[in-house]
């Protein structure tokens, strides 16, 4: 016969248990890294997909294009969240053609106050040949102060190794790999199979 948890105590632990055998796993995708340089722009992104401590998926594109390639957006965060903003995105941006800033503030008003979007779970940094956008889903556009910006739970290693490389490698795209490769040996949510893409001004 099993025994009942009798304090208060055993019981708070019984039920830790019993949320941490039933809970979900937390989704991961990440890293991303956006290196603008000499008229050009880079976004570059891993492949790694992590439910809790198990990997998933080593090859997801986390770096697309929009707009009939004029855009280049990447994603830190729940996968299916960024797929549907990325849609939604897309759809600014037919609303408000050439436009980046404006079809961001317009998404980032829908995540804020949508209450299906709000529950999205994800960060975009999104990029044309002209401007560098962070978008979060408290509702913020954020124009990065410098010219390297990176979110996820390797971005802080991608962004420091990118901004030391900065003044000392003239190609934007070598600086975000190398960025990158750091980031992966670092974090455990980051992979060194990247996907890459870039816009010249």
């Amino acid at each position: 016969m099993t025994s009942q948890p009798k304090t208060p105590l055993e019981r708070r632990r019984a039920l830790r248990h019993i949320k941490a055998m039933t809970d979900q796993p937390d989704w991961h995708g990440t890293t991303i890294v956006c290196v603008r340089k000499n008229g050009k722009v880079v976004i570059a992104g891993d492949g790694q997909v992590s439910a809790g401590p198990t990997i998933l998926k080593g090859n997801a594109r986390k770096v697309r294009r929009l707009a009939d390639g004029a855009v280049i957006v990447g994603f830190a965060g729940a996968t299916a969240d960024a797929f549907a903003l990325f849609e939604r995105l897309e759809q600014k941006l037919e609303r408000f053609p050439k436009q980046l800033a404006r079809a961001c503030v317009e998404l980032a008003k829908d995540w804020r106050t949508d209450r299906a979007l709000r529950r999205l779970d994800a960060m975009l940094i999104v990029a044309d040949k002209d401007e560098t956008l962070l978008l979060t889903g408290a509702g913020d556009v954020l124009e990065p102060e410098h010219q390297v910006v990176a979110v996820g739970s390797g971005g802080n290693y991608a962004l420091a190794a990118a901004r030391a490389l900065y003044d000392h490698v003239g190609d934007p795209e070598a600086i975000a790999r190398e960025a990158m490769k750091i980031a992966a040996e670092i974090c455990v949510y980051t992979n060194g199979k990247l996907t890459v893409e870039k816009l010249d001004g």
